[in-house]
């Protein structure tokens, strides 16, 4: 099958890769129809995350139908259109248990291969899901895969961020990054009932698409600290939606939040220590709350958001690209070419 695969940091390959088997009776193999190049990806292809092996089938966003089953995955019906979590999960261990599937201790992360142990990605025209029966949902009669396709991390992402930050009625929220996952925050504090949301981001076109979805917007070059301060009489916001993911959105974090109020960061960080210090956290009384998203407790609910029509997710896509072109989506998507905000790779 053809895949886009690692090589090292900035080279990636279109090409050749064996297709995926079944090799576990919970396996199955998923026909791609569509998949997405994330944030996150570039963490590795930014060489900014280590240890992936050469050759590995880069991705964790896909939707696609089941085309083979293992014996214990029968439920999952040949040809029936799926959408995956970004981890696939047990649904049984102490974490899933308690709905933290991220951790489940069988599970893993798609495209992330390291010393030949793992399971890798779905930028492919297969890809191969163990645990499938508890870690696959299914796409809904009338839900086209495209939209079905931001359930599976950027938009359950997002919700978990606002419901980690503790939003709820009359919060005053400021999400930080207006990327697919950042819009994603907005809407997630609007539907939990925020009283008013501010998006701080410095691309204009990012900034305008906050503004559709909900929020006020707020460029960078702007002083949001000062600016946010002074429309929330001196204090601050409530809670801070971290989706960025570096040292100075962690500052900008902290400068924004009042005492007693939330940070719930879910852009991945990569750097050694908090931007802030133990003394800075303790002056605010800072609630801090950070982590892997557990999308499939709301996978379901992701997709009954998507099919209700509210919202118009379409508009967070920018590029629609078929796979042969993945290696030029990335170089588009890292350097933010042509006002990009997420690309899309249809097989």
């Amino acid at each position: 099958m053809k895949a886009v695969t690692f090589q090292e940091p900035y080279v990636l390959k279109y090409g050749e890769v064996a297709d995926p088997v079944v090799r576990e009776p919970g396996d199955v193999v998923v026909r791609v129809a569509v998949a997405a190049v994330c944030g996150s990806d570039l963490h590795v292809y930014r060489g900014h995350e280590t240890g992936l092996d050469v050759g590995t089938v880069m991705g964790h966003e896909f939707v696609g139908k089941v085309v083979e089953r293992g014996s214990a995955a029968s439920a999952l019906e040949i040809g029936s259109l799926v959408v995956s979590p970004f981890t696939t999960s047990c649904g049984e261990c102490f974490y899933c248990r308690r709905e933290l599937t991220a951790r489940c201790t069988q599970g893993a992360l798609f495209g992330w291969v390291e010393g030949g142990v793992g399971l890798h990605g779905a930028q492919a025209e297969l890809v191969r899901v163990p645990l499938a029966a508890s870690t696959l949902g299914r796409v809904p009669d009338g839900l086209d895969a495209e939209s079905a396709l931001l359930a599976g991390d950027v938009l359950a992402t997002g919700f978990y961020c606002a419901e980690s930050g503790g939003v709820e009625s009359g919060s005053v929220v400021a999400v930080l990054g207006c990327g697919p996952v950042g819009i994603m925050a907005i809407v997630g504090a609007r539907e939990l009932g925020a009283d008013v949301i501010y998006a701080i981001d410095g691309v204009a076109e990012r900034l305008e698409l906050a503004r559709e979805f909900g929020a006020v917007p707020v460029n960078l070059s702007d002083e949001p600290v000062a600016t946010l301060i002074d429309a929330t009489e001196g204090r601050g916001v409530d809670v801070v939606l971290e989706a960025v993911g570096s040292p100075q959105a962690s500052r900008l974090a902290l400068d924004l939040v009042r005492p007693g109020g939330t940070i719930a960061a879910v852009g991945v960080h990569t750097e050694e220590h908090f931007a802030f210090s133990p003394v800075e956290a303790y002056d605010k009384n800072l609630t801090y709350r950070a982590g892997r998203c557990p999308v499939r407790p709301r996978l379901e609910r992701m997709l009954d958001l998507i099919a209700s029509g509210r919202y118009d997710f379409g508009k967070i896509i920018s590029h629609r690209m078929p796979l042969s072109e993945g290696v030029r989506a990335y170089e588009i998507f890292d350097q933010k070419l042509d006002g990009c905000t997420k690309v899309v790779l249809a097989g």
